[in-house]
Parts: C-alpha cells; sequence; structure tokens
C-alpha cells in the first residue's frame, strides 16, 4: 500500500511540475510575440480554414442556380527558429477554391488560388538591438490551371498553371522585428526571377506576365520591402496583414521595330501586393475567414476585351471593369477550423 501511495505521490509531482513546465513555456512564447530575447526557442503558428456550401433549387419562383457547391481551403501558418542572435522565420499561405455548378455540368470552376513562400534568415547586430542583417527568398505560384471564364471559348486554352508563372525573389538587407509579431524587411539589392512556359508568351506579341515574346524567364533587379504584422486581437479573433512593394531599377520603355512605345515603364512603376486575413473561432472547431489581397503589377495590364473563336472583338462583361490594372481577391469562408 505505501509503494501505491508513493508512486501516486510522485505521479502527481510529475503531473504538477510538467503543467509548470508548460505554462512557463506558453509565458515565454507570449512574451517573445512581442520582445525580442537572446534565448534558444521555436516557435511556430497558423490557421487553416476549410469551408463548404451547397445549394439546390426545384422550381423556385425566384429563380437561381438549380445546383451548386462551393468549397474554400485558406492556410497560412510560420515557423521561427531562434538561436541567440540567429533567427530563421518562414511564412507559407496556400489558398485554394472551387466552384461547382449545374448550369454547365458541374465543371469545376477555380475561385482562388496561391502558393506563396518566404524563408528569411537574420543575424541581429547586437544583443540589445531590434535590427538583423537578413537574407531573405520568396517563391509565388499557383496550384493549377486558370482559365479566363467571362470569354465563351474559356476552356480551350489556360491563361497560367503551375510555375507559370512563377516567382523567385532573393534579395539582402536590414530587418526590424519586434518580437514574432511584426517585421518591417528593406532590400535596396534584390533580384526577381519570373518563369513562364512558352505556350504563354507566344499567344502575345507582347509576351506574358512581363516576359517577352517567345521566351521564358525574365530578371529584375531593384528594390524590395516586406512589412508583416499578426496580432491576437481576442482570444478567438486574430488578424494578419502584410505589405510587400518591389521596383526594378532596369525598368525601361518597351518600343517597336519602328521605335514606337508599346509599353511604358520604369522604376516609378512600384509592384505592390497588400494581404489582409480575419479569423474569428466561433466554436472549437467552426469559423469565419475573411480576406482580401490587392496586386498591381505594371506587367500584367488589363485586357477590356477579348477576341472570340469567330475573330470578332468582344467586351467582357466584368462588373470589376472599372478598377483597371488593380487585381482584387477577397474571399469569405465559413466552416472547419484548426488554429495552432
Amino acid at each position: 500500500m505505501k509503494k501505491v501511495l508513493l508512486l501516486i505521490t510522485v505521479a502527481c509531482l510529475a503531473f504538477s511540475n510538467a503543467n509548470a513546465q508548460l505554462e512557463k513555456t506558453d509565458d515565454v512564447k507570449k512574451q517573445l510575440q512581442t520582445e525580442n530575447k537572446d534565448t534558444v526557442a521555436f516557435i511556430y503558428g497558423g490557421v487553416f480554414n476549410l469551408g463548404f456550401n451547397e445549394g439546390f433549387l426545384h422550381n423556385w419562383a425566384a429563380g437561381g442556380e438549380l445546383g451548386s457547391i462551393t468549397a474554400n481551403a485558406v492556410f497560412s501558418g510560420f515557423t521561427i527558429r531562434m538561436k541567440h542572435r540567429h533567427i530563421w522565420t518562414n511564412n507559407l499561405d496556400m489558398n485554394y477554391g472551387l466552384f461547382y455548378a449545374h448550369s454547365n455540368r458541374f465543371v469545376p470552376r477555380k475561385t482562388d488560388d496561391r502558393i506563396d513562400l518566404t524563408s528569411k534568415y537574420g543575424i541581429r547586430l547586437d544583443t540589445a538591438s531590434d535590427f538583423y542583417l537578413t537574407g531573405l527568398f520568396n517563391f509565388k505560384s499557383q496550384f493549377s490551371k486558370a482559365y479566363d471564364y467571362s470569354q465563351s471559348n474559356w476552356d480551350t486554352f489556360s491563361t497560367s498553371r503551375f510555375f507559370s508563372p512563377a516567382y523567385f525573389t532573393l534579395a539582402i538587407g536590414m530587418e526590424y522585428r519586434r518580437g514574432s509579431n511584426l517585421s518591417l524587411f528593406l532590400s535596396p539589392a534584390a533580384a526577381r526571377f519570373t518563369f513562364v512556359d512558352k505556350y504563354y508568351t507566344i499567344r502575345n506579341p507582347e509576351g506574358a506576365f512581363g516576359v517577352e515574346y517567345g521566351k521564358t524567364t525574365r530578371t529584375e533587379f531593384g528594390a524590395y520591402f516586406s512589412g508583416r504584422y499578426m496580432v491576437d486581437i481576442t482570444k478567438n479573433l486574430s488578424f494578419r496583414t502584410r505589405l510587400d512593394l518591389y521596383t526594378n531599377y532596369l525598368a525601361k520603355n518597351s518600343v517597336d521595330s519602328l521605335g514606337v512605345v508599346v509599353k511604358k515603364d520604369n522604376p516609378g512603376n512600384v509592384d505592390v501586393l497588400f494581404d489582409n486575413l480575419f479569423a474569428w473561432k466561433v466554436g472549437k472547431f467552426v469559423s469565419i475567414t475573411l480576406g482580401a489581397t490587392m496586386i498591381y503589377d505594371n506587367d500584367i495590364p488589363y485586357q477590356k476585351t477579348y477576341i472570340d473563336a469567330t475573330g470578332t472583338e468582344v467586351v467582357k462583361d466584368d462588373p470589376g471593369a472599372g478598377l483597371g490594372w488593380v487585381q482584387l481577391k477577397q474571399i469569405l469562408t465559413i466552416g472547419f477550423i484548426y488554429k495552432f
């Protein structure tokens, strides 16, 4: 009996010590969100949201799509490895959405598609500084083929696909950090590479995605800024925002064989990516995710018209035509959430 009591006592003490250690670890993690410390730690976090919407109509007087299904998946995560003055951070954002409708025989149409990975390695200038000498790598692409559904013959050709385009950015610069929640990175020397299949660059005399006609790559060199901020507004509501700016020192007007300017470009045409995500956990595994992304890229112009199968120029049926060259995406997902 004494041995049993001794084992129970030891188990209780071990459990108590484990809880105390866990609380201490959580406290340190919270502290590292807003402070820079000379420590050894591994921090990770993120949110995954999967939502579905289904509809069915029969003899419905108000009319509408007879049957439809929408599925959206959103993932935004990060890892941070700290070792005294050294820090390695990784951010991964992935989105994918599909829409199925009876009117098009449930052929899936994409509503969202994104892969965005950023990895940074920095060395703190000194143990009391908030500045880090940092190298950055960024990769952007998509999962699958995309189509312009506003065109009547949309399924005869794709507008993009995985690795077409693919963007790689390599930069070295200075980063200001306040814990894991705030990062401001500025580089005066950033190289950006664009890769795309020739299939897309030969469809237009001006090429595609900034890559010239018939070519598959483009190299840029310029200045790059990337700012990120994330915060838990409440226990169940989190917000993440990101602003990327890039200017190409090598940018210049494109001219044809007669010397006529066919595309205006200069270092003042700054590429912009502004990304925002709210995640609200309303139950243990139920959430509402609201996201909005705005992109401006001088290399991706807006085409108001398209040529149909008969060779006729047709104006696109686009409710957002007034936005011009600005790319805008907004998502609202209600469904399953896993936050870590």
